[in-house]
């Protein structure tokens, strides 16, 4: 005879009442043990161990007439698919999310392209204001006509005064440069933010029974572009 056949039923139950009480033990754990023999089968179907793991799994519930086995199978129906629902609406989300950073990559990528070009016109007005400012100081020295010639007509093309002009451009260059380090550092953060929220997203579709309750903080921002959702309907 087997140690497992010479405890007592009450024992039995003891034991799985501690380790339910102890939330140790689950109701997975429990159906396991009832596939392992008759006895332990008939000792995992009392309704008090049952009982036990509703009051762990579902505090705050209602009792009901019906055994203690199938309100649990009810409540974690129930509970099953509230998490789906809960899942479904956090990868719309998170999806959401995705799509507004993707938004976000766009517009940066669209302001540093016009801000490279601005760059590049003013270096390259730059350049020829150089090229100008150089006609100028050649026209002092003697050259042959048809150089001296080509240099007066840069020099009279140039209706705007080169000092002035290229200390704006200097200006004008110094600023695109920082403003393409700005743009490219919070391209950086974007894209970081980005994939943290496709890995998440990848994360949320490969665990579909998580709690993926909202915080009080996401709960207040889903409330706020709600009403200000709202306040532009009644607006247009």
């Amino acid at each position: 005879m087997s140690w497992k056949n010479e405890l007592p039923d009450e024992l039995w139950r003891k034991i799985l009442e501690i380790g339910i009480k102890a939330s140790n033990f689950t109701f997975k754990d429990l159906c396991c043990v009832s596939i392992c023999s008759r006895r332990l089968h008939r000792l995992s179907n009392d309704d008090l161990l049952w009982s036990h793991l509703i009051s762990v799994d579902f505090p705050n519930q209602t009792s009901s007439s019906s055994s203690a086995k199938s309100l649990y199978k009810i409540r974690f129906e129930r509970e099953k698919e509230r998490k789906l629902w809960a899942h479904k609406r956090a990868v719309l989300r998170k999806e959401s999310l995705v799509s507004e950073h993707l938004r976000k990559l766009r517009e940066i990528e669209v302001r540093l392209r016009e801000e490279r070009n601005k760059l590049n016109s003013a270096l390259l007005e730059l350049s020829n204001l150089h090229k100008v400012s150089q006609a100028s100081v050649a026209l002092n020295v003697w050259q042959p006509e048809v150089v001296r010639g080509r240099h007066k007509q840069m020099v009279e093309q140039c209706v705007v005064p080169v000092e002035s002009r290229v200390h704006a451009l200097d200006m004008e260059v110094k600023l695109c440069n920082q403003q393409l380090q700005v743009f490219d550092k919070a391209y950086r953060d974007e894209k970081r933010r980005l994939d943290t929220a496709k890995e998440e997203l990848k994360s949320m579709k490969y665990h579909p029974l998580r709690d993926y309750t909202l915080s009080s903080t996401e709960n207040q921002e889903n409330r706020k572009k709600r009403k200000k959702l709202k306040n532009m309907h009644q607006l247009s």
